[in-house]
C-alpha cells in the first residue's frame, strides 16, 4: 500500500507540473495611451509614437496579497508619463543627474556628464540626442533639430515651447494648477505677462503618485509672455490634486522673492497621515549660483549660466553673468524681465507638505536648520564654488505612527568637500516640527579621485524600516542597487546577494520595495564597455517568500510573464524598468512592446525580424492565484544587434541618473 500511494503521489505531481508548465507568474496588462501631446504643434513634425513610462502604483491598502486571491480585475491605478522626445534635464531629478555642481546646461556639459560618469565611446551622439532631440539631423542640428531636448526648453524665453512630458494617471492626462494663471500667487505675479498662446501646450508634468482621493507629481510653469520675453513663473513645482482643489506646493523657505517666486519644489512620495496627505520631496531655500559658503563669503559660480551661441547659436540677445547675479541680490521687481534668471539653480532641503481633503496646505522643513544653513551645512562649499547643499525626501512610509522619510542629504567629506549621501528621517513628534537624520551606513564617500561613490540615495522604504536605493561609483564605475534594514550594520549590495543576476560591474537600480520587503527595479543583462547595455527589470525578495517566489533570491520580470507561448500576449512585451509595487504584490513597469509578437521567446528576441518598430509601453503586472512553475527565457547566445525604434535612449539617458526617484508603494 505504501508504494501504491508513493507512485499515485508522483504521478499527481508530474500531472500537475505538465499542466502548470505554461502558466506564469504574473499577468501581464498593458495601461492605456490617450496622452494629448500628440495633437500639439512640434515644430518637427514625426510620425514616431510617444514614449509611455510608468512611475508608480497606488496603494492597496489592506487588501489581501494577490498572490493568494484573484486580482485579476483590480483597480490599482498606474502612475506615469507620456515623452514626445529626450528630456535632457529630466522634470523629475532635484539636480540634473544628481551632478551636485549643477553645470548641465549645453550640449558641451551633457557630453562632459556622459565621458566621465558613463564612458560610452558615443558619447557624442548621445548628447547631441539629449541637447537637439530624438531624430536629430546630424550635423544641421540646428536648422533640424529633433524631438524634446534640452536646447528648446532653454530656448523658450526666446523661441516659445511646446510640451515634451504630460503626467498620467492610468493613461489619462492629469490637468495641474499651472494651466491655471490664476494659481500663480507670487509676489512678482503682475510681472509675468499673460500666458502665450495655450498653456496646456508649454507645460510639462509628471505624476508621482495616488493615495486616496489625492494625485500629486511635478508641473512646470506654463509659458507667459511679456514686454521682454517668454517667462516662465519657475522651473518646477509639485502639485497636489484633491477634490476639484488643483494645488501648488510653493517652497517651505520663502526667504527671499527669487526663492519664493522662482524657487522649485518637487512632490515624490505620499502617505496618509491624520486623514491628510503628508507628501515629501525637496524645496528649494537659496541660489546655489551666488551665496555664501562656510566662511560667511559670497561665491559665485558662472559655469551655472550657459553661453548664447550655445542655446541659439547666435550671439544675441546676450546672457550676461552680472545679471544673472542680480536676480539673487536686487530681485524685488526684474526676475520675469531677465532671460538670465530663467537659468536660475538653487539649494534643496528635503521637505514636506500636509494637505486636507479641502486642499489647506500646511508646510515644513525635514532638514534641519534655518537661513543660510541646513543640517550644519551652508549653501556652497567653502573650497568648491560649483558644489551646494542638496537634500530630498524621495519615500515616505509610517512607523509605529511617525513618518519616516528617505532620501538624501550632503555630507562635508573630512571637511573636504560636499557630497549628495543616502539619508533617512525620523519625525521626533506627530506636529512634525522636527526630524532626525541618520546616513545609511556602508555607503560612505571618501575623498580622493580613487573613491568608491560619486553620490549614494536612498529612493524607498517601507513601514518595516527597510530602505532600497542606489550608490553610483566614481567615475565609470557602475551605479549600485542596495537594500538596508534600519538597525543592520550596513547596507547590502544586491551584486553580492544574488550575484548569478546581478553580475559584476553591472549597474542595478532599486525603484521601491512593498511593506512585505519585495524590491524591484532594474538590472543590466549585457556586460559590453563603453556602450549603453540593455537591462531588464527584475524583483528581489528581502523578506519573506511571496506565492512562488522564495526568499532572498531575485528574477527578472521577463522570466515571470514568460507562459512559453510565442502567440502568447505575454511574448509582446520586454520588461525593462519596474518602477513601483504595492502591498497586494501589483508591479508597475515600463516595457518594450512588440506588436506582432516577438520573433521567439527568447529574452533578447527581433520583432519582426528586426524591422518591426517597438514602443515604450505603461504596464501593470498582476499576480495570479497559482502555483506556476517559473520559466525563464533563452539568453539567446546570437544577441541581435538590429532593432527598430527599440534603443534605451531615452531611458537610458537616465540609467545612472534617476529611473526611478520613486516611492515606497
Amino acid at each position: 500500500m505504501p508504494h501504491k500511494m508513493l507512485k499515485l503521489s508522483t504521478l499527481a505531481i508530474l500531472v500537475a507540473g505538465a499542466s502548470q508548465a505554461s502558466a506564469a507568474v504574473y499577468d501581464i496588462q498593458q495601461v492605456n495611451e490617450n496622452s494629448t501631446l500628440v495633437d500639439q504643434p512640434y515644430p518637427v513634425q514625426s510620425d514616431r509614437a510617444l514614449t509611455y513610462v510608468s512611475t508608480g502604483i497606488e496603494s492597496s491598502g489592506s487588501d489581501a496579497s494577490c498572490f493568494t486571491t484573484d486580482c485579476t480585475n483590480n483597480t490599482y491605478k498606474v502612475t506615469g508619463q507620456a515623452l514626445r522626445g529626450s528630456q535632457g534635464k529630466p522634470l523629475e531629478e532635484t539636480v540634473a543627474y544628481n551632478a551636485n555642481e549643477q553645470h548641465v546646461n549645453n550640449e558641451s556639459s551633457l557630453w562632459n556628464y556622459c565621458s566621465y560618469n558613463l564612458g560610452y565611446e558615443s558619447c557624442k551622439d548621445w548628447a547631441k540626442r539629449e541637447f537637439f532631440g530624438v531624430g536629430y539631423t546630424d550635423e544641421q542640428e540646428w536648422e533640424q533639430p529633433g524631438l524634446g531636448g534640452l536646447q528648446k526648453k532653454s530656448a523658450a524665453w526666446v523661441k516659445g515651447y511646446s510640451s515634451n512630458s504630460q503626467g498620467l494617471v492610468d493613461g489619462t492626462p492629469v490637468t495641474t494648477f499651472a494651466s491655471d494663471s490664476s494659481k500663480y500667487d507670487g509676489s512678482q505675479k503682475g510681472n509675468l505677462g499673460n500666458f502665450d498662446g495655450s498653456a496646456e501646450e508649454s507645460i510639462d508634468s509628471t505624476v508621482n503618485g495616488v493615495v486616496g482621493d489625492f494625485v500629486y507629481g511635478i508641473t512646470s510653469s506654463a509659458l507667459f509672455k511679456n514686454d521682454h520675453g517668454k517667462p516662465r513663473a519657475f522651473d518646477k513645482r509639485g502639485f497636489v490634486n484633491v477634490g476639484g482643489n488643483d494645488i501648488a506646493l510653493d517652497p517651505v523657505a520663502a526667504a527671499s522673492p527669487l526663492v519664493s517666486n522662482m524657487g522649485q519644489t518637487q512632490a515624490n512620495a505620499g502617505v496618509l497621515f491624520h486623514d491628510q496627505l503628508l507628501v515629501v520631496g525637496s524645496s528649494a531655500y537659496s541660489p546655489s549660483f551666488y551665496g555664501k559658503d562656510g566662511n560667511g563669503n559670497l561665491r559665485q559660480d558662472e559655469d551655472k549660466l550657459p553661453n548664447v551661441e550655445d542655446i541659439l547659436n547666435t550671439g544675441t540677445p546676450t546672457l550676461d553673468f552680472n545679471r544673472f547675479k542680480t536676480c539673487a541680490t536686487d530681485n524685488s521687481t526684474n526676475l520675469y524681465a531677465n532671460w538670465e534668471c530663467q537659468f536660475s539653480t538653487f539649494a534643496n532641503e528635503a521637505a514636506f507638505w500636509l494637505v486636507d481633503a479641502n486642499g489647506v496646505v500646511k508646510p515644513g522643513s525635514i532638514s534641519a536648520g534655518s537661513g543660510e544653513q541646513r543640517d550644519g551645512l551652508a549653501v556652497i562649499d567653502r573650497d568648491n564654488e560649483d558644489l551646494s547643499f542638496q537634500a530630498s525626501a524621495k519615500s515616505v512610509a509610517l512607523v509605529n505612527g511617525l513618518p519616516l522619510a528617505a532620501g538624501y542629504s550632503t555630507s562635508n567629506v573630512r571637511d573636504d568637500f560636499y557630497a549628495m549621501q543616502a539619508a533617512y528621517f525620523k519625525a521626533d513628534n506627530a506636529g512634525l516640527t522636527s526630524w532626525t537624520r541618520t546616513f545609511v551606513p556602508g555607503l560612505s564617500i571618501k575623498p580622493g579621485d580613487d573613491r568608491d561613490f560619486t553620490y549614494t540615495i536612498a529612493n524607498a522604504v517601507n513601514n518595516q524600516s527597510m530602505i532600497v536605493g542606489d550608490a553610483k561609483g566614481n567615475g565609470e564605475k557602475p551605479l549600485r542597487a542596495y537594500v538596508y534594514k534600519i538597525g543592520d550594520s550596513n547596507a547590502q549590495f544586491l551584486d553580492k546577494l544574488v550575484p548569478n543576476l546581478f553580475f559584476k560591474d553591472s549597474n542595478s537600480h532599486a525603484s521601491a520595495v512593498n511593506n512585505h520587503d519585495q524590491v524591484v527595479g532594474w538590472v543590466d543583462t549585457t556586460n559590453g564597455t563603453k556602450v549603453e547595455r540593455k537591462h531588464r527589470a527584475f524583483t528581489y525578495i528581502a523578506g519573506d517568500a511571496q506565492g512562488v517566489l522564495a526568499s532572498k533570491k531575485a528574477w527578472l520580470l521577463d522570466d515571470l510573464i514568460n507562459d512559453g507561448k510565442q502567440d502568447s500576449k505575454a511574448n509582446k512585451y520586454r520588461i525593462i524598468n519596474a518602477t513601483g509595487i504595492n502591498d497586494a504584490g501589483v508591479i508597475s513597469a515600463t516595457a518594450l512592446y512588440c506588436e506582432s509578437g516577438y520573433d521567439n521567446t527568447s529574452q533578447n528576441s527581433y520583432c519582426g525580424g528586426g524591422n518591426e518598430v517597438e514602443k515604450y509601453v505603461s504596464v501593470k503586472l498582476v499576480p495570479k492565484n497559482t502555483d506556476a512553475t517559473i520559466q525563464p527565457r533563452e539568453k539567446q547566445d546570437d544577441e541581435p544587434v538590429k532593432r527598430s525604434g527599440g534603443s534605451l535612449g531615452i531611458l537610458a539617458l537616465t540609467a545612472l541618473g534617476f529611473i526611478g526617484f520613486r516611492r515606497r508603494k
